[in-house]
């Protein structure tokens, strides 16, 4: 059976199948609906070739030369999906919903599939991305110094039954200068955007959202418009953390990377520290003094961050002391200070 469902059926739906993207590998790689499996109907020179033929020849002569570059691949489609999907049951789509996931849906009707099709493909499903990104949550904002450890709280609220969404996770990007380092490629912008509104939408409203205050890029990725401005003005629980211990926790991410690497990243800041504290904190880097090294470096960070901290609204930001305290004992100490 093939059935053409909306795009909040096909959400729901795709918790429990797997789901096909038979758009070329070009449109894949740049950006999917999060979890689905590439079996494209045609590949990026095929799909090149029937969308030059429609345009100079219109419609049918198109659909023949589609299915002349494809016929004799069936045969692989099928094992593929079977591979996939034993149970013959799976979600699909193409760009607008039309050609190339109906002949694919015929395809595994015919050797007994269940299909749910979606209803204007992948561009409905943009849509749907961009309507989501829209909507307001109630969130509340870690915030603190590079060091801090905001992720690890972040996850610790997470842990005690919180509702988190861990951006930098999201965008494979710690947001600092060294925030690719062990992070595989980042997405794209439209990539992140799909994985954030699958997050988005499954939220609570009327639950707090706890977010790691960031820059509005992370990385090469950026943070969407209305979520940035909501996170700006948000109440933000800004942590208190000791030097040491900021700077340990600093150690505990990038203390094992290779010098040369830590030296790369280093250079990316040069223009804000200045070419002479830039030169110093590489030198104790190679004379593995790494305390002074990052303590140099947090010289720029904390400037940075005093800077950003001052756009905010005084009465929206609560100084969290933190000396002492455990991850599980701070993240605790954020979700009852927000209780109230």
């Amino acid at each position: 059976m093939i059935h053409k469902i909306d795009i909040q059926q096909f959400i729901e739906q795709s918790a429990h199948i797997p789901t096909i993207d038979v758009r070329s590998p070009g449109e894949y790689a740049h950006a999917h609906f999060p979890n689905a499996i590439n079996i494209p109907l045609l590949n990026n020179e095929e799909r090149a070739v029937v969308g030059t033929t429609y345009k100079q020849v219109g419609n049918q002569q198109a659909v023949l030369k589609g299915y002349q570059l494809v016929g004799d691949k069936f045969h692989n489609y099928l094992q593929q999906a079977i591979q996939l999907a034993p149970d013959k049951k799976v979600g699909m789509y193409c760009w607008r919903g039309g050609l190339r996931s109906n002949i694919m849906a015929f395809l595994l009707h015919t050797a007994g599939f269940e299909v749910l099709l979606l209803q204007g493909g992948y561009k409905r499903y943009r849509s749907w991305v961009l309507q989501t990104l829209e909507s307001t949550k109630n969130i509340s904002i870690i915030g603190g110094k590079t060091g801090s450890g905001k992720t690890y709280i972040l996850h610790e609220i997470k842990k005690l039954g919180g509702q988190v969404i861990d951006l930098e996770q999201l965008a494979c990007h710690r947001g600092s200068a060294f925030g690719a380092l062990g992070q595989s490629i980042q997405p794209s912008v439209e990539m992140f955007e799909n994985k954030l509104a699958m997050h988005w939408s499954a939220l609570d409203s009327n639950k707090v959202t706890w977010l790691e205050n960031e820059s509005r890029l992370i990385g090469k990725v950026r943070i969407p418009h209305k979520i940035y401005d909501a996170m700006r003005q948000a109440i933000t629980y800004d942590l208190q953390v000791p030097l040491q211990q900021r700077i340990e926790n600093i150690l505990k991410d990038y203390g094992s990377f290779d010098k040369q690497i830590l030296a790369e990243c280093t250079k990316k800041v040069e223009k804000k520290m200045g070419n002479l504290r830039m030169q110093q904190a590489l030198d104790f880097l190679m004379a593995n003094e790494l305390n002074a090294w990052i303590f140099m470096l947090l010289e720029y960070y904390d400037k940075s961050y005093l800077h950003s901290k001052q756009q905010r609204k005084s009465d929206t930001v609560f100084t969290v002391s933190t000396d002492g305290k455990s991850n599980d004992e701070i993240a605790k100490l954020l979700i009852a200070l927000a209780g109230n």
